[in-house]
Parts: structure tokens; sequence; C-alpha cells
């Protein structure tokens, strides 16, 4: 039996996304599978592809003309092809033309857009997904979403997120005191500053806050066109929010954190929510997409886009030292129950196994 070939196809988008290609390179190549990752060369720098025994071909962002001349080259023997993301799936199948290479596409998150973008998005996902033999989606409702575009054969394909690290006793507390939340609670929100993540929403909550006592510092970790604004309104408003941009250390500020919060309009299986409830964090987010499946009873779900809501369940979670440890322990009892990276990695092989070209088995 020859060795089963697979190409990892990326686009250059969400950090999700990548983390995962990583995680799948490395067990793929550890179970004894060919593998070649195409992405932007940066994201090789970033993530280091290279270190899990896989090739790395470096494939320039959409748009630049050599980009499609060199997917085809690296997908030139591949047994299986699997793009991340809709845009890697659409650049994916042209690569592989006519040829009988089957194409994988794993449908990470959904994006959003109006008007003449939302019907051009739509447009996308569905030449995307009818052009994969199989969609791994990684949430209940983009099983659904694929299966109204077209696919002919989509899968619920739950990511498993790195395990992020807990600070303990001198780590946490340094790291609260760096950003001045020495003697007040913390309350912390990642993800990038645009609007879809719901953080007008969050300063709203931020306003009702400031009436408790001592007042919550409220940190947000990320970068975003929306920084401008956001940072015109707390100034303005005197809202005990800091905008911290990209941290490294972000999974430790998150574990250092009394209370999550996680905002957004949409989630398809939230890498801040996962890290959350692995650290022990209590966890209040919006009961949208893939995030009620993905925390069942261990979090607090709100509306989206209601600040009283997110306001007072947050602020009640201050109050109860009691129901935060019972919280983070339903916590910590969820993340248990979800798959392990091994778990997707073989999900991943049964799909190829199901459709790799005969002379790979």
């Amino acid at each position: 039996m020859s060795q089963l070939r697979t190409v990892q196809v990326l686009g250059g988008g969400g950090a999700g996304s990548s983390t995962h290609a990583g995680s799948l390179a490395a067990g793929l190549v550890a179970r004894g599978v060919r593998v070649t990752v195409c992405a932007p060369a940066a994201l090789d720098r970033t993530h280091a592809f290279t270190t899990t025994g896989a090739h790395f071909a470096p494939v320039p962002r959409r748009g630049d003309p050599a980009a499609l001349a060199a997917l085809r080259a690296a997908c030139a023997d591949a047994d299986v092809v699997h793009a991340h993301g809709l845009h890697a799936a659409v650049r994916a199948a042209l690569a592989i033309g006519r040829r009988p290479v089957p194409l994988v596409v794993t449908w990470h998150t959904r994006a959003h857009a109006e008007g003449a973008r939302r019907r051009l998005l739509h447009l996308l996902e569905r030449r995307a997904v009818r052009t994969a033999a199989v969609v791994l989606a990684t949430s209940s409702d983009l099983v659904d979403r694929a299966r109204a575009r077209g696919a002919r054969d989509a899968r619920l394909a739950p990511v498993a997120a790195p395990r992020p690290p807990r600070p303990a006793g001198p780590g946490a507390d340094k790291l609260r005191a760096e950003i001045g939340a020495v003697e007040r609670p913390l309350i912390v929100a990642l993800g990038s500053l645009v609007p879809h993540h719901g953080y007008a929403t969050l300063l709203d909550a931020a306003a009702v806050w400031r009436l408790l006592d001592p007042v919550p510092l409220v940190a947000v970790v990320g970068e975003g066109r929306e920084r401008a604004a956001l940072r015109r309104r707390i100034t303005a408003e005197g809202l005990p929010v800091e905008l911290l941009g990209d941290r490294s250390d972000a999974a430790a500020l998150l574990a250092a954190a009394d209370v999550a919060v996680l905002p957004s309009r949409w989630e398809s299986r939230s890498t801040v929510a996962q890290q959350a409830l692995r650290s022990g964090v209590p966890l209040v987010a919006t009961a949208v997409g893939g995030t009620p499946e993905l925390v069942g009873d261990a979090a607090v779900l709100v509306p989206y886009a209601d600040a009283e809501a997110l306001a007072v369940e947050v602020a009640r979670l201050l109050g109860d030292p009691a129901e935060r440890d019972r919280l983070a322990a339903e916590g910590l009892r969820q993340a248990a129950s979800w798959p392990t990276e091994d778990d997707t990695v073989a999900q991943v092989l049964a799909v190829y196994d199901e459709l790799a070209r005969p002379s790979a088995r």
C-alpha cells in the first residue's frame, strides 16, 4: 500500500484555521501520511508547519497571478486536497481542475457582509461547498448552511483547540497588576475589533459596570478596524475598558480573569470559549451559532446585542463567588467531553481513506 499524499491549502485567513491545519499536519505525519501545506510564507513563520514533519510550499495570497500556478504544482501528485476556509476551497478547486482528485473542505467560520457583498459571499459559499467531495463543518449550523448551499456531503467535524496555559499564583497576579486590575475584578474579552464581535454591546454593558463597587476592569485583547471608534467612545464616556491590542500572552490573560465574555453576533466553535472553560474561567456568551452546543450548561448564555442581559449576568457572577466556582467546575467537566486533537485527526483520516484513489491504498 503506497503512502497517502495530502495537500493542506490555507488562504491566510483566521488564526484558528491555521492552528487547526498545523495540528492536523502533525497528526497525519505521525500516522505515516505525506503532507504538504500550501499557504502564504508568513504563516509558516508564525505557525512553523515544517516542524510537524510536513513539507511547506509557499503560495502567494489570493489576487497574486502566481498563486494558482503554485497551487497546481503542489497538488499535482496529491491523493486528497484539503482546503481550510471558503476562499482556499475555491482556489484549490481551480488548481485541481478536471483531475479526479477529491477535495475536502473544512468550513471553520461564517463571514459577515451586507448588500452586494452579502450576495457575493453567498455565491462564494455555494461554489466552495459544491466543488467539495466532503464538507467538514465545525458546528451544526454550518452543516445546515453547507447543505442549504448545495453540499453533496456535509458532516459535523468539531475542531479541538490547543490547551491554554493557566498562570498560577504570582503569574496571574503579575498579569493583573500589569494591566491595572489590582483589588478589582477583571473581565476579559478576546477577538479582533470588528463589528460582528459585539464590542459596541460590551461598551454599553461597561457603562453599567461603572456602578459596581469596586469597578471592574474590562480588558479587550485584539486589533482591528474598530479600534479608533471604540477608543473615542471609551474616552468620551469614561468607561472602565482597556484596549490591549494583540498580545502573545492572550490565553494566560484570559485564564487570569474573574469572568470571560464573548458578545459575538455569531461563533462556530469558539476558541475563546474553549480556552475559558478549559482554564476554569466563568464565561458569559451570546447564544449564537455553535456556542450553545459547545458549552452546554457550563456557561451563561445571553441574547446577541442585549447589553442589559450581558451587564446583569456578569454583575451577578462578580457578586457571587460560589456561582463562579460552580461554573468553573462545570466548565472543566464540559471541556473533558470535547474531542481531542487525536480524535480530530482520526476523523479526518477516516474521510481521506473513504475518498483516496485506489493507488494510495
